[in-house]
Formats: C-alpha cells, sequence, structure tokens
C-alpha cells in the first residue's frame, strides 16, 4: 500500500468488509458493516465519515454504502492479501481453519506491498 493510500487496521478491515457485503448484496448498509465486524451499530457511523472524507466509500447516513472505485481497489487487495495468507496458513502451516482465519486478519495488515508480492510468489511455488 503506498503512502496516499495508508490506512489504519481498522479502515481496512471496514473496506474489506464492504467489499464483501457489497459482493453478495450489490450494497452495504451500515447494519450489516457491524455486524460483519462484530461492534455496535453506533461506532459504525463515524468511521463510514472518514471513509467518505477519503473518497474511498460513497455513503449518505440512512442510506447504501458502496465502495468508490478508488475503495474498491484497496478492498480488493487486502482481500487478496487475506486469502493468500488463510490459504497458506490452513494449507502449509496445516493451523485449524478458525485459527488461520484470523491470523490472516491480523497479517494482512502488517506486510508491505514488495514482501506479499514476494511471499504471494513463494506460496504460488508451494503450491504448484
Amino acid at each position: 500500500m503506498n503512502s496516499e493510500q495508508s490506512l489504519s487496521e481498522s479502515l481496512e478491515d471496514y473496506l474489506e468488509a464492504i467489499f464483501e457485503l457489497q459482493t453478495m448484496n450489490a450494497v452495504a448498509r451500515s447494519k450489516d458493516i457491524a455486524a460483519k465486524l462484530n461492534i455496535k451499530c453506533g461506532s459504525v457511523t463515524g468511521t463510514l465519515k472518514k471513509l467518505a472524507d477519503r473518497k474511498l466509500i460513497n455513503y449518505e447516513p440512512y442510506g447504501y454504502i458502496t465502495l468508490t472505485p478508488k475503495g474498491d481497489k484497496i478492498a480488493k487487495e487486502v482481500t487478496t492479501r487475506h486469502n493468500v495468507f488463510k490459504h497458506f496458513l490452513f494449507k502449509h502451516v496445516e493451523l485449524d481453519e478458525a485459527i488461520a482465519e484470523q491470523t490472516a486478519c491480523r497479517m494482512e495488515h502488517a506486510m508491505n506491498h514488495k514482501t506479499f508480492m514476494k511471499f504471494k510468489a513463494f506460496v504460488t511455488k508451494l503450491d504448484s
């Protein structure tokens, strides 16, 4: 992730959740985001405003939430990192799937883009 896109772990988690909900339902709602992230509905509004201010989501209070093209790109990158880490931990490290999921959620935020691309290439070689 470059400095223009540098986001906190929490903001990345929101984008990832919105991406998943938007993929399933075409749009996301505040209550669905809260449920997905296991937080209270009242906590969601402030973060959605931050994401809208950064032009990462389209958001109107009490309305539907969708990703902007910029938000979509970041959400897809976070989701890809998550999936690669979860796959590696589950298949190659042989962690329990729930533990692999939790660990991937932490790892997806910690690695810079260049290192991740090398890691992804490594996992691809392991899989072949």
